[in-house]
C-alpha cells in the first residue's frame, strides 16, 4: 500500500498508509489523545476523523480545547441533534437545512402549526435525551442516485430538491446520528454525548422561505446557540441580556432621540436631542479632519447616470441605487439619474477641476456626504441599518509611494478619534487581492506590502481576510469592541488604483508627464446613523458629558425654589453647558425618575435651604447619592465636563 507523510505543527513527520483517518493518527501517537480528539486540520480544511486522507500533509488533531473547531462541531451537531429530536415528537415533520451561524445554528421545518414556545422546551428536553444516548456518529460517501431514492422512499421531497440542486455528478456525504441520517458536508464529533447538554439552548422561531424565494414555501426556522460548557452558555445569555437592555431602537424612545415609521422606509427622522448628537460628533469630525489637513467639499445629491455608468456603479451596483427619472424640458426622452450610493466618483470629478502637480499632492478630500441605498426590507434595523445615511467620507488623492506614509498619518487618526469616542481597543483586517481584479501583480504587490507595512508601523497587528479586498485594491477594516465585547465593523481604508483611470484622473509629475494618482477611500465612523447607534448600546444610553444631548436638569423641590432653578439654568448656559429647568408642581423623586430614564448625565435638585445657601443637590446619572455643592463650584465642574475631548488642554 502506498505510504502518505503527514507532518505536525512542531515539525515532526510521520509515515502512514494511504487512506487512514486523522482518528487513526490520533491513536497513534496516545490513547489519550484518542480518547480526546474530536477533529483535525489537514492542509487547512476542517476534517472528521473519519475522513480517509490521501496524500502527503500538514495535520493538527484538535480536542475540545481548540475552542474554534469545538465550538463549530458542537454547533453543527446541534443543528443535527435538533432535526432528529423534532422529527421523533413529529414525524409528520419534514427537514431542510441547518447551518452553523455565529455563537449557534438554525435548522429549517416544514410543519402545518407553527412552534409554539412549549414546543421548544420539548425539543430541548429530547435534544439532552438524545446526548445522554450517546448514539455514534458515523459517515458514508453515496452515489447520487441512491441519496435521492433513499429521500424519495424517506418523503423528504426538500432533501431531493437540493441533491439536484448540486452541481456535476460528484458522490454525496451522508451522516447518521444513531438511527437518524442527513445529506450534510461535515465534519461531525464522534458520537452525541460529545455535545455539552448543558451548553446549548433553543431561542427563537421565524419564517424563512425556501431557498430566500417568496414564492416558494414558507417554514419554520429554529434558532439556537450552543458553547462547549455552561459558563459559555451563561455568559452570552447575560450579554443578550444586556444588549437588551442597551437597545439603541428602545433608548432612542427613552431618551426622545429619533423616529422611523413606514411611509419612509429605513430614513431616520431625528428629533431635537437626536440631531443634537448627530451635530456635536459632525462638529467634532470637521475640527479633527481640518486638523488632519483635510479640505471639507460637498457634491450633489442626484448625479446623471452617464457618471454612474464611467465610474463603473451602474454596471455593478445598479440594483442598490435609487433612480431618478426627470423630463427635462419636456424633452422625449426622460434624463436619468440616480441619488448617489456613495461620493468617490463626484470627488473625483472636484478634483479633476484644475491641473493638479505631484507637489499638491497627497490631497485629502472630505465630505459629510448624504448617500442613499436601497437596503431590502428585512434588512433593516433601526438606525444600524438603513437607506439614507450620511458618512464621514474621505478620499486622499496621492502617488504610489505615499500610500504607506499616508496609511500610517490615517490609522493613528483614526485610533485617536475612537479613543476620544470611547473605544481603546480595535482590531485591524486586512483584505487581500481577489482572483478577479484591475492592475498588474505588480502593482498588488506594492499596494499591499505598503498597507502591511503601515499597519505595522503605527502599531497594530492585523487578521488576513485572504481574496475579500475589491477588485480596484486592497482594503483594511477597522473592528471596535464595545462596552460588552461586540466587534463592530466601522472605519475602512481602501487603495484604488481603478477610479483614477476610470475618471481619468491625473497629476504632473516631476518628469513632467502626466500620471495617475492613487486614491485612498477612507471612512472613520462610516454611517454616522450607524455610529451613533454603536455609541447610545455601547455607553446602555448614558453618554459622555460632552455629547449627551441633556447635560443636565435642575429640578425644583419646593414652589418657592423655582427662580433660584431658573438662574442655575441661566448661569450654566452662559457658560455653555446645555441645561434646562423643571419646575413643575411634582414631587423631585417622580423628576428624578423620569430624567434618569431619559439618561440625563446630571440631575441638580434645589430647595429652600439650597437658595439660601446658593449651593445645589448633585445627582449624577447612575448614583443613589447626592452631593451638595456651591454654584460656582459646579459651573467650573461642569464647564469642564462639557468641553469636547479635542479641545481640552
Amino acid at each position: 500500500m502506498a505510504q502518505i507523510s503527514l507532518t505536525f505543527p512542531d515539525g515532526n513527520s510521520r509515515d502512514y498508509d494511504a487512506g487512514v483517518t486523522a482518528a487513526d493518527v490520533a491513536a497513534s501517537i496516545s490513547n489519550s489523545l484518542a480518547k480526546k480528539a474530536i477533529s483535525a486540520t489537514v492542509n487547512g480544511e476542517h476534517f472528521d476523523l473519519q475522513w480517509p486522507i490521501s496524500g502527503d500533509a500538514q495535520i493538527a488533531i484538535h480536542t475540545m480545547k481548540d475552542l474554534e473547531q469545538a465550538e463549530e462541531l458542537v454547533r453543527h451537531d446541534c443543528a443535527h441533534i435538533m432535526a432528529r429530536a423534532v422529527q421523533e415528537l413529529w414525524p409528520d415533520v419534514k427537514v431542510t437545512i441547518g447551518p452553523v451561524i455565529k455563537d449557534g445554528w438554525y435548522y429549517d421545518f416544514d410543519r402545518e402549526e407553527p412552534f409554539s414556545p412549549e414546543d421548544l422546551a420539548l425539543i430541548e428536553k429530547k435534544m439532552k435525551e438524545i446526548i445522554n444516548k450517546r448514539d455514534t456518529v458515523t459517515t458514508e460517501i453515496w452515489e447520487r442516485d441512491r441519496a435521492v431514492k433513499f429521500y424519495q422512499d424517506n418523503n423528504e421531497p426538500y432533501k431531493v430538491e437540493l441533491i439536484e440542486s448540486i452541481p456535476g455528478d460528484e458522490p454525496l456525504r451522508m451522516y447518521w446520528h444513531g438511527d437518524w441520517q442527513d445529506l450534510c458536508r461535515g465534519p461531525h464529533l464522534q458520537h452525541t454525548g460529545q455535545v455539552p447538554g448543558d451548553g446549548f439552548k433553543l431561542m427563537s422561531v421565524a419564517g424563512a422561505y425556501w431557498r430566500g424565494d417568496s414564492d416558494r414555501a414558507m417554514l419554520q426556522r429554529i434558532y439556537g446557540v450552543a458553547f462547549t460548557n455552561k459558563e459559555g452558555l451563561k455568559k452570552h445569555l447575560n450579554m443578550l441580556e444586556e444588549a437588551a437592555k442597551r437597545d439603541h431602537r428602545k433608548l432612542g424612545r427613552e431618551m426622545d432621540l429619533f423616529h422611523m415609521q413606514e411611509e419612509a422606509p429605513g430614513q431616520v427622522f431625528w428629533h431635537p436631542n437626536g440631531w443634537r448628537i448627530y451635530t456635536l460628533l459632525q462638529d467634532y469630525m470637521r475640527r479633527r479632519q481640518d486638523k488632519g489637513g483635510y479640505v471639507e467639499v460637498n457634491t450633489p445629491q442626484v448625479v446623471n447616470r452617464k457618471l454612474w455608468e464611467k465610474s463603473g456603479h451602474w454596471e455593478k451596483y445598479q440594483e442598490n441605487m435609487f433612480i431618478v427619472e426627470v423630463d427635462e424640458d419636456h424633452a422625449r426622452e426622460k434624463t436619468v439619474n440616480a441619488l448617489k450610493p456613495m461620493n468617490c466618483p463626484c470627488h473625483v470629478q472636484v478634483y479633476n477641476q484644475g491641473l493638479k502637480s505631484y507637489r499638491d499632492l497627497p490631497l485629502r478630500m472630505a465630505e459629510f456626504g448624504s448617500c442613499n441605498r436601497y437596503e431590502p426590507s428585512g434588512a433593516l434595523h433601526g438606525i444600524m441599518r438603513v437607506r439614507g445615511f450620511t458618512q464621514d467620507d474621505g478620499h486622499i488623492f496621492c502617488t504610489r509611494e505615499q500610500i504607506e506614509s499616508e496609511t500610517v498619518e490615517y490609522i493613528g487618526f483614526l485610533s485617536s478619534v475612537y479613543k476620544d469616542l470611547g473605544f481603546e481597543e480595535f482590531r485591524v483586517k486586512f483584505s487581500t487581492r481577489p482572483e478577479k481584479r484591475v492592475g498588474s501583480d505588480e502593482i498588488w504587490d506594492q499596494a499591499e506590502e505598503a498597507l502591511a507595512n503601515a499597519t505595522k508601523a503605527a502599531g497594530f497587528e492585523y487578521e488576513i481576510n485572504e481574496g475579500e479586498g475589491a477588485f480596484y485594491g486592497p482594503k483594511l477594516e477597522f473592528v471596535l469592541t464595545d462596552a460588552i465585547g461586540r466587534d463592530w465593523q466601522c472605519g475602512t481604508h481602501q487603495v484604488d488604483f481603478f477610479m483614477p483611470e476610470r475618471l481619468d484622473a491625473t497629476y504632473i509629475g516631476e518628469d513632467g508627464a502626466k500620471h495617475r494618482p492613487v486614491m485612498l477611500h477612507r471612512a472613520t465612523l462610516g454611517s454616522f446613523e450607524r455610529f451613533i447607534g454603536i455609541l447610545i448600546e455601547s455607553h446602555a444610553g448614558k453618554l459622555p458629558f460632552w455629547l449627551a444631548p441633556r447635560q443636565v436638569v435642575v429640578a425644583s423641590i419646593v414652589t418657592d425654589a423655582n427662580d433660584y432653578a431658573q438662574e442655575v439654568v441661566a448661569a450654566l448656559r452662559a457658560a455653555g453647558v446645555r441645561a434646562e429647568a423643571d419646575v413643575r408642581n411634582e414631587k423631585i423623586n417622580y423628576k428624578v425618575r423620569e430624567h434618569s430614564l431619559g439618561k440625563v448625565p446630571v440631575i441638580l435638585a434645589v430647595g429652600m435651604k439650597e437658595v439660601e445657601d446658593r449651593t445645589v443637590s448633585a445627582r449624577r446619572l447612575g448614583s443613589k447619592q447626592s452631593q451638595l455643592v456651591s454654584l460656582d463650584e459646579i459651573v467650573t465642574e461642569l464647564t469642564k465636563e462639557a468641553c469636547p475631548p479635542d479641545q481640552r488642554g
